[in-house]
């Protein structure tokens, strides 16, 4: 059987590391102004055949269910910065949208953000590639779990590779546009699906907006939010692009919450510029309630 899949999380595994533990000291934080902004959420539409919840039956994640996780991955006074690990060539299009997007990061996160020198695909081992209906792919697999740990420096909090090839995550599904793991603080992003078209000027924001997403979404698994199901959010899964396209790249008030405490970051700056005018807007609208 074939499986696409949007995005996807590695479950955390038993190794507890107590470098990242946090301080349970503030149980009762909310954003300023909450209620107004909760206000702001959108429910999630109805579950159609095909979507994320009509195959994968989640449970959500309370803000006090993260904030009691043992295994919070939080950023340290010598641990936080993530690094941004592009993996092959790019074309001149690619790489603007990968540096973008980088900028993006920073900005989304709050935490200063590092691109690292690109890596040759050589350092992925052919038996970890394959031509799938005509199509290089890479093993998603294999780069979040053997290849990322020894690239992250002594100062990454995390790390996400970024790649214009396709992606697969097991040898029984079809492609990954995004993976990460939460124990490894490790993530990879394809922008390979993500237009149909040669990039150019005109038409390049699609991508960027796409691939913005995919690596926000998977940046926020790595600082462990799980997939939201309390409203439409960024933290929604999505079964196909379609859903994913209907999704914002802006966090319902809830998961806005658990990055907020504990990225402790105070202002919600974001990119308006590349024709992201629909994400500005949102955005704009919570940044409004917090300045109050």
């Amino acid at each position: 059987m074939i499986f696409t899949l949007f995005f996807c999380k590695e479950e955390p595994q038993r190794n507890k590391k107590k470098e990242h533990k946090v301080k349970l000291t503030k149980v009762d934080f909310k954003l300023p102004n909450y209620l107004e902004l909760a206000l702001l959420d959108e429910p999630l539409p109805d579950i159609k055949p095909g979507d994320w919840l009509s195959a994968h039956d989640e449970n959500g994640q309370s803000f006090d269910q993260y904030f009691k996780n043992e295994k919070l991955v939080s950023p340290l006074q010598n641990k936080n910065i993530i690094y941004i690990q592009p993996i092959g060539s790019f074309t001149v299009w690619e790489k603007k949208i990968i540096d973008w997007n980088t900028k993006y990061i920073q900005l989304f996160f709050g935490l200063k953000t590092v691109q690292l020198k690109p890596i040759s695909e050589k350092n992925i081992p052919k038996t970890k590639k394959r031509i799938h209906f005509g199509n290089e792919q890479l093993d998603a697999t294999y780069i979040i779990h053997s290849l990322l740990p020894k690239k992250i420096p002594k100062d990454g909090i995390v790390i996400m590779a970024l790649t214009a090839k396709d992606l697969y995550p097991h040898p029984k599904w079809n492609y990954v546009f995004g993976l990460a793991s939460y124990q490894k603080r490790t993530g990879v992003s394809s922008i390979f699906r993500y237009s149909n078209e040669n990039l150019n000027e005109k038409n390049y924001s699609l991508c960027l907006k796409r691939i913005i997403r995919t690596s926000t979404h998977e940046i926020s698994h790595m600082f462990s939010v799980s997939h939201c199901i309390s409203a439409v959010c960024l933290m929604n899964g999505a079964n196909n692009l379609e859903e994913a396209d209907s999704r914002p790249n802006s966090l319902c008030s809830e998961c806005l919450t658990k990055l907020s405490w504990n990225l402790n970051f105070d202002n919600l700056e974001r990119m308006d510029e590349h024709h992201l005018e629909d994400d500005a807007i949102i955005l704009g609208k919570q940044r409004e309630i917090i300045a109050r």
